[in-house]
């Protein structure tokens, strides 16, 4: 298998197809495990992940795709694929169908008890997904399950194909005309190849490929344990009725659980060797091999004649469909803690700059000076169709306050910034949310279709604010600074619409109409 294409790059008409070719493409990656991964470093044991992953598919059944596509669609003739398949292999075939063969129609038949993250990523790719009850991993010949559904589906119209990845041959001869020569031409010193049980697909391509390529080679399958599940291997029992020559295949079988091949993938991600938790399952099961051969006294039976044993094992998809699946099965002791994890559930709404003002530029907007009026307290009234909120304590309202604003309590002098703390910031924006979220019809009638201008002590509070009526469809800016902000103009001149600093204000001598704002020292 010559590499054609070293520099790893596509150029033309048909780049998207050389880089899903095999063929076109430098092997895809075989990486060694770190010694601190692998606890049999000592013992001559050097173990290599196969990254699957690394296939623009990013996953080991893009193999199987492009061989089942090139050989069941017939040109001219096929509009529709379906495939029963729990993600990876119909994500597979969507991506190889469009680009080799121009489908778009794929459909996924699969159980109803598929996470949602993978529904999701299978809606991504534009899958049209058919759910079925029963078990999760229904027996291929069960006439109640979706197999069966789907291979029916394609036997009453010659437009419609099922591949089958449970019977059809070209699933595991994929490995053979693919993986293992890739394998063998990486890592010509193997002695051990390990791989998981789903469709049994991969191991019986894999163990048949060396079979006859490289004899000495050991061939080591892992399935699930009994009643448990990590997604795509299954159970021993569940591979009786599969009829791909995995018994010639495969020389021992490993059972795995899941927290195992959880946590190992986990630990294989945080240390660069990004997979799911298939991965972490076939290297437990690797594991557990090498185990029993150590406590058998056999291990080195394997070995070359330099003593070591080279081991691999396949990476077959990424982990971040599992995510979820990840925290429920290990438990949160094997993630760090998030710091302010109540903040996920508060001060859910956008900001935006433009909403905070100075002073300078809101206050002529909401206050009008009416010249003609001799009484101080009269001269300067909130516009029309606009609301001045302040949160300040009723204390302080009443000291001062901007006139004709309305207060509603909710900043507290005594408290840091809401954004300096959290506990300050999810109390605040609770109270807020659930004072606007269904106002009275008071406060409605002092908001609806009005510009409405909070304020606080130092703007924190009145920021949060915005960002709430925001959300509720309310036009609503804050002043920067609150009233420590406006407390840097010791004195405002109002002239028509302009608030001007003391500094740009008239000269000595100049006869003009003032009113003052003074705020508190």
């Amino acid at each position: 298998m010559p590499n054609s294409n070293p520099l790893n790059v596509y150029k033309g008409p048909n780049s998207v197809r050389d880089y899903f070719d095999p063929d076109s493409a430098p092997p895809l990656p075989l990486v060694e495990v770190p010694d601190k991964l692998n606890p049999y470093r000592g013992d001559g044991v050097r173990i290599y992940a196969k990254m699957m992953t690394m296939h623009p598919a990013n996953n080991v059944k893009a193999m199987p795709a492009l061989n089942l596509l090139e050989k069941s669609v017939v040109p001219g003739k096929t509009n529709t694929i379906i495939e029963y398949s729990s993600g990876s292999t119909v994500i597979s075939m969507s991506l190889v169908s469009r680009v080799y063969h121009g489908i778009s129609d794929v459909r996924a038949f699969l159980s109803n008890k598929t996470s949602t993250a993978k529904l999701r990523l299978m809606q991504f790719f534009g899958l049209d997904i058919t759910l079925f009850g029963g078990p999760s991993q229904p027996e291929p010949t069960d006439e109640r399950g979706g197999i069966r559904a789907a291979e029916r589906l394609a036997e009453e119209k010659e437009s419609i194909i099922n591949p089958n990845q449970y019977e059809n041959d070209g699933n595991w001869k994929s490995h053979v005309r693919w993986t293992g020569p890739q394998i063998l031409r990486q890592l010509p010193e193997i002695n051990l190849i390990c791989a998981g049980m789903g469709t049994a697909g991969t191991v019986t391509g894999l163990g048949m490929y060396f079979k006859e390529a490289k004899p000495s080679v050991f061939r080591l399958g892992v399935c699930t344990a009994a009643g448990d599940r990590v997604p795509g291997p299954r159970s021993f029992a569940l591979l009786a009725p599969v009829e791909f020559p995995w018994k010639q295949a495969v020389e021992h079988i490993e059972e795995v659980g899941s927290h195992d091949s959880f946590s190992l993938s986990l630990n294989l991600c945080r240390e660069g060797i990004v997979c799911g938790p298939s991965s972490g399952f076939n290297l437990k099961g690797l594991f557990q091999f090498i185990e029993r051969r150590k406590a058998a006294g056999t291990l080195k039976d394997l070995a070359n004649a330099d003593g070591e044993i080279h081991c691999v094992f396949l990476c077959c998809d990424l982990p971040y469909q599992y995510i979820t699946e990840y925290f429920d099965k290990l438990g949160s002791e094997h993630f760090p803690s998030i710091t302010n994890e109540a903040l996920t559930k508060v001060d859910l709404y956008r900001y935006d700059e433009a909403w905070e003002r100075d002073a300078a530029t809101a206050l002529p907007l909401f206050l009008d000076l009416k010249r003609d009026e001799q009484d101080l307290s009269k001269a300067v009234a909130v516009k029309d169709g606009t609301t001045i909120i302040d949160l300040r304590q009723p204390a302080d309202f009443e000291k001062f306050s901007l006139p004709g604003s309305v207060n509603i309590p909710f900043a507290n002098p005594a408290n840091l910034s809401p954004f300096s703390d959290p506990a300050v910031l999810e109390a605040l924006w609770l109270n807020l949310e659930s004072h606007f979220k269904a106002p009275s019809e008071g406060l409605v009638a002092l908001l609806q279709g009005k510009r409405i201008l909070v304020l606080c002590y130092d703007g924190d509070s009145s920021r949060v604010a915005t960002s709430v009526l925001r959300a509720k469809g309310y036009d609503a800016d804050s002043v920067r600074g609150g009233f420590r902000g406006l407390s840097d103009f010791d004195v405002r001149q109002v002239r028509g619409d302009a608030i001007i600093p003391n500094s740009q204000g008239a000269k000595q001598g100049m006869l003009t109409h003032e009113v003052e704002l003074v705020t508190p020292s």
